[in-house]
């Protein structure tokens, strides 16, 4: 098994936790970058996309080519109420989905990594790119994590 992917992805959750670690509800909800989302909005983002992944890796372990179906984060975003919602428990969220994914990613076979469904904008792709794109999509919005929190001083 690519224990690599899966070790990352399990670790991602504790990162986050660093990013936004010692930050006040004003400086969550901040907007120092006028136009962009705050940090809370950038970490409920994170773990809607993330249910999303675990919703589309599970249909991959499970199906035969299943159709994966995209979102558009900023209807999302806009229609959940991302400022209102509970930051902690979309910590606490965040953390228990990636291990209970992490639990069942690791008892997979190998070849259980290549199976495949079809996103309904990007094609065909594999449960280890689901896994990587997980991961990758973290690393993305950590970096406007941190530049916000040095914004604000932190």
């Amino acid at each position: 098994m690519n224990h690599s992917a899966i070790e990352q992805y399990e670790q991602k959750p504790h990162v986050v936790n660093e990013a936004v670690k010692n930050l006040m509800k004003d400086q969550l909800l901040a907007h120092p970058v006028p136009g962009t989302w705050s940090i809370q909005e950038i970490v409920i983002h994170l773990v809607d996309s993330d249910l999303v992944f675990a919703d589309r890796m599970k249909r991959v372990i499970a199906e035969e080519n299943p159709t994966l179906i995209g979102f558009d984060e900023a209807k999302w975003a806009a229609a959940m109420g991302y400022a209102d919602q509970s930051f902690q428990n979309a910590l606490a969220m965040l953390d228990l989905n990636h291990k209970q994914m992490a639990r069942i990613l690791h008892k997979l076979p190998e070849e259980a990594l290549q199976r495949k469904g079809t996103h309904n904008q990007a094609g065909e792709i594999t449960l280890l790119q689901l896994i990587e794109g997980a991961n990758n999509h973290i690393e993305h919005h950590l970096k406007f994590l941190r530049e916000k929190r040095k914004m604000l001083g932190k």
